[in-house]
């Protein structure tokens, strides 16, 4: 090629004067990035109001029927007022919301008042909780092995239900739902009954006397429970899978028959359980 022709074809990739061209340029708005910094924007402004609250605005605000959260009104501005759902609800809790008042704001030392009373409470509340349970097993003729799997393990597990509903609405792959499942779990196992029964043991090791706890069902029972989880692990891994679209995705019967499974396989868990307490069904 010769160098007049080398220098024509590199001149045709260089700007030139011509026609005038339109060029349109589309801009799209993200919204899975905007529902993002909503949320985010929206937990500052509520760490803030939390930080910086008094004593005083705890039992206000305990006393005061505020409107539920809407996910559909969050891009408005305008006050909602309360439903008569909302009334019925704030009527039913509003003896834990005055209770709860008494938990100091956190700009007090630093949070740890708040933690300790926090703490405090919650012993007193599960000790109450326990006491409550048997005595009613005694009243309607169950066993404690099954109020234990029923009524107490729901009571100490729905706070822990509706904070993986919220760290599921928040969190685009819902990990921090199944986190904060295990993790309170592992709590409750590790911390609940290994401190407890260390200081038991201590106690009785003391008086020179050892400590000894009947196992029953445990065995059973864990044995059942293990396997389910097993199951359910089995059951989310497969809904990671693309053409399902992920834990909370997907088509709204996938994710009904999901939670009605689930549902059945605390149901069957509680029966097991219930039925080998009651020497229906032989255990180990």
């Amino acid at each position: 090629m010769l160098p007049d022709e080398e220098e024509a074809v590199a001149k045709l990739g260089c700007p030139s004067l011509g026609e005038p061209v339109k060029m349109e340029i589309i801009i799209e708005e993200s919204y899975e990035f905007k529902n993002t910094v909503d949320k985010l924007i929206k937990k500052t402004n509520l760490a803030l109001v939390v930080s910086s609250s008094s004593w005083r605005e705890q039992f206000v605000n305990a006393v005061t029927v505020s409107a539920g959260e809407d996910d559909d009104d969050e891009g408005t501005s305008e006050e909602r007022l309360p439903s008569c759902f909302d009334y019925i609800m704030h009527f039913l809790t509003v003896f834990w919301k005055v209770l709860f008042a008494f938990v100091p704001p956190t700009e007090y030392w630093n949070g740890w008042a708040c933690f300790a009373v926090s703490i405090v409470l919650i012993g007193l509340l599960t000790a109450v909780t326990g006491d409550l349970a048997t005595h009613f097993g005694c009243t309607v003729g169950l066993r404690n092995t099954v109020t234990a799997i029923v009524f107490v393990a729901l009571g100490t597990s729905v706070p822990d239900m509706f904070a993986s509903k919220v760290a599921a609405i928040q969190d685009q792959y819902a990990d921090a739902s199944i986190g904060n499942v295990t993790g309170s779990n592992a709590v409750n196992v590790f911390l609940g009954i290994g401190v407890a029964w260390s200081m038991s043991a201590i106690y009785w090791a003391s008086k020179g006397k050892k400590f000894q706890v009947n196992p029953g069902n445990l065995a059973f029972s864990v044995t059942i429970f293990t396997i389910f989880a097993f199951v359910a692990i089995a059951i989310l891994m497969y809904r990671r899978r693309p053409e399902v679209g992920g834990e909370l995705g997907g088509s709204r019967v996938g994710k009904i028959i999901t939670a009605c499974f689930f549902m059945t396989l605390w149901l069957t868990y509680v029966i097991l359980s219930s039925l080998e307490a009651y020497c229906h069904i032989n255990g180990f």
